[in-house]
């Protein structure tokens, strides 16, 4: 089996009790032990704010999730207010999504200021889940794992075809030989996650709606 990378990005959703009721929820239903599980690198990335309460569940009931990180600041410590560094989150995540839709669209960051995000990630020892929106996108250096996320898809229920998304990522990997996976988002559900992860160069999934729900999110992990 392949391995896959299956990304919870919860983005400005949940409270402290939502974000606990879902993790017990997945606890009693994902086991990193059982066969089907072992190939299966399940990461949350939940709001700053429930970035340690996440954490410190999963540390207390040895829970096989791994906690990972929405953004990271382009600054490294100093007088930036609100910013929150890479040298903050290093004791807390291993995993960081940078470059997502979102943040270029309501945010207006590019190229430039998601290779300082991924450098500084980088050396906190962050492992970078890098958005790209097509085949063409620029990808920072370091970059080893990228997340293939058409806009048409993400949100609209209307998601890319799994043919069509195999192909992107196959030229990404051709086109940027450091790249060594490639996730899909954009609507993913449980009835058509197998249909993308089952492909050769797909590597796993970044799931943004369909985490909210624990039920919803555990119906994915084992159609996977």
């Amino acid at each position: 089996m392949k391995d896959l990378f299956i990304v919870a990005n919860w983005k400005a959703h949940k409270t402290r009790e939502e974000a606990l009721t879902w993790l017990v929820e997945v606890k009693n239903s994902y086991h990193e032990t059982d066969s089907q599980n072992a190939n299966k690198t399940v990461v949350v990335c939940p709001p700053y704010p429930l970035i340690p309460i996440v954490e410190d569940f999963i540390i207390k009931n040895a829970s096989p999730l791994h906690v990972g990180s929405q953004d990271v600041s382009v600054f490294e410590t100093g007088a930036y207010t609100g910013e929150v560094p890479a040298t903050t989150l290093e004791k807390f995540v291993k995993f960081c999504i940078i470059g997502h839709s979102e943040r270029r669209q309501h945010f207006s960051e590019g190229f430039e200021i998601f290779s300082e995000k991924v450098a500084n990630a980088l050396g906190a020892n962050i492992l970078p889940v890098f958005c790209v929106q097509n085949e063409d996108t620029q990808i920072p250096n370091g970059v080893t794992v990228v997340a293939y996320e058409p806009i048409a898809a993400i949100g609209t229920g209307n998601p890319e075809t799994p043919e069509d998304a195999e192909q992107i990522a196959k030229s990404i990997k051709e086109k940027n030989p450091e790249v060594k996976y490639v996730l899909y988002g954009g609507s993913v559900t449980d009835q058509n996650v197998g249909s993308f992860v089952n492909l050769p160069n797909i590597n796993g999934v970044l799931i943004g709606g369909g985490s909210l729900e624990a039920s919803e999110f555990i119906k994915i992990l084992q159609a996977c």
